[in-house]
């Protein structure tokens, strides 16, 4: 829109109308309410016309209606005229107005301005018989304008609404200065607007005082101004901060030890801290381009880095994972090929080494390693299966067997304590032989029966080493320590007995009691001895 609206001399009713609408609108606007998107620009301030005084017309001092051109500065006519100069070309005259047209109405009454402003800013103005209408400011009288054939009060009241939305524009801004989102071009562009049209506006108010207000409110812009630049000086240094903090942490990320990092996790925040720059850049302070211009190329490198070491950290695990399946896919066909053997402890040690090998190899890819493992697994449990059911099938074969060796340990634990050695030693000597030839017992129960038979046995050696001792002059001496140490072995040893069974290792304690036995048997051989000597 124009700065300057050149009004004709003579308003037509129509123009008279729509200039007072586009004025109440602009002077009815409430002084407080400054929306930031509106333009405190969009109203139009209508300047005076140029007047210019014809050849003949009156003396100085005399001001014509007649306007000849569209300047904005008025140009009183203080002297006499100048000599006229050609005389216009014969034309067709144009009427005044149409036939049976009523005469200009005057304007309509301003119902929505506030009477009180309207007969203040009346005190400024005045209207000649011709309809000429001039205000008054402090270097003197200036024309506006005129409205020929309107009422005094009318024709001055369309100046007054155009002072009236002036006055509001002013008072916009003085609202608008306080705003948070103002910033300094608005502040500079808004003052030089207003100051221009306060140079020689068409209207009639109080024009001193009104450019007295814009004087003043220049004064609270170079405020705002510099409230505005510390507030965007803080802000730049903030959003420098943030943006530096960006780069540090991109930078720390790129720079991390590539075995220890959680790629997914890591390439999230990197993702985020890229979203974050983006937006500060798109919509943040702005901040120095050669520092801005930096800090990217830091970024910039940091992420470079990043991506480089994560693709080689995935090719190097693809390159892992390929090896690993190679090995445990042979380990495998060997696992299979081992499955039919029946050469039970002999392939169940070999399972043991390829699962040790299994371990070695490495993983591949959790599904894919699963998948592997599910085979090799199926291999190992199909030899262990029928090693089972083997055993199970030998193990009621041997329940015979068993039930005779139990019959004859409790014939062999009879002998003890032993008090005659030789009819002893006879005796076990025929279980003995009686328990070779009884034959396997089921494999759960060898170690029970074989640990009870050879206590028994470690009575007889200890009897016999006890007799030994007895009949040796130079051991009887030692036969009162031996029978404190015995004693002490065998409180240990019941020590040891009460742990294993308390832990529930049954093979232990059953080794332990007979370790037990044969030191009692021992220990009354020598306390025996001793006596006797």
């Amino acid at each position: 829109m124009s700065d300057v609206t050149n009004q004709p001399t003579d308003l037509t009713q129509a123009e008279i109308d729509a200039d007072q609408q586009a004025a109440e609108a602009a002077a009815g606007a409430a002084p407080e309410v400054a929306p930031a998107a509106q333009s405190l620009l969009e109203m139009e301030v209508y300047h005076a016309p140029r007047v210019v005084t014809p050849a003949g017309s009156a003396a100085a001092g005399d001001v014509s209606t007649t306007t000849t051109d569209t300047e904005a500065a008025p140009v009183v006519a203080t002297k006499p005229a100048p000599a006229p100069g050609p005389a216009p070309k014969p034309g067709k005259p144009k009427p005044s107005a149409k036939p049976g047209s009523a005469a200009p109405r005057p304007a309509t009454p301003a119902s929505t301005l506030d009477p009180a402003r309207i007969a203040e800013a009346a005190k400024f103005g005045e209207v000649d018989p011709d309809g000429g209408v001039y205000v008054l400011e402090a270097t003197g009288k200036r024309q506006v304008g005129s409205v020929p054939g309107a009422a005094p009060d009318d024709a001055m009241r369309v100046y007054i609404q155009r002072y009236l939305a002036l006055d509001s524009k002013v008072s916009l801004f003085a609202n608008r200065l306080e705003a948070a989102d103002l910033s300094v071009r608005e502040i500079d562009s808004t003052l030089s607007k207003l100051e221009k049209e306060l140079i020689e506006p068409a209207v009639v108010g109080d024009l001193d005082g009104l450019r007295n207000r814009v004087t003043a409110l220049r004064e609270r812009a170079a405020t705002r101004r510099a409230e505005l630049d510390a507030a965007r000086a803080a802000a730049k240094d903030e959003a420098t901060a943030s943006r530096t903090a960006l780069v540090e942490r991109a930078e720390a990320l790129a720079n991390a030890d590539a075995a220890k990092v959680q790629w997914k996790t890591a390439g999230e925040e990197f993702r985020g801290l890229m979203d974050t720059w983006r937006s500060a850049q798109q919509n943040g302070p702005r901040i120095d381009r050669k520092y801005e211009d930096e800090l990217w190329k830091r970024f910039s490198a940091a992420r470079r880095i990043f991506d480089q070491a994560r693709r080689q950290y995935f090719s190097d695990l693809d390159e892992r994972n390929a090896s690993a399946k190679v090995k445990k896919e042979a380990l495998i066909k060997e696992a299979e090929k081992l499955s039919a053997s029946t050469d039970w402890a002999k392939t169940a040690g070999a399972y043991r080494d390829l699962m040790a090998k299994w371990k070695e190899a490495g993983r591949v890819g959790r599904k894919e390693d699963d998948a592997l493992w599910a085979q090799f697994r199926a291999a190992q449990d199909k030899f262990f299966d029928a090693r089972d059911a083997d055993n199970q099938a030998t193990d009621a074969e041997f329940e015979d067997n068993l039930k005779k060796k139990e019959a004859l340990l409790v014939e062999a634990e009879a002998l003890v304590p032993i008090k005659d050695l030789t009819t002893t030693k006879a005796t076990l000597r025929s279980i003995q032989d009686r328990w070779d030839a009884a034959g396997k017992v089921p494999r759960a129960k060898v170690a029970t029966v074989e640990n009870r038979m050879r206590a028994v046995e470690q009575a007889v050696r200890d009897a016999e080493q006890a007799q030994w001792v007895r009949t040796n002059p130079e051991t009887k001496a030692r036969a009162t320590g031996a029978a404190a140490q015995l004693e002490k072995a065998i409180a240990g040893l019941e020590a040891d007995l009460a742990a294993a069974q308390a832990s529930g290792n049954v093979k232990k304690a059953a080794e332990i009691e007979a370790a037990i036995t044969a030191r009692k048997a021992w220990l009354e051989q020598v306390q025996a001895a001793a006596a006797e000597s």
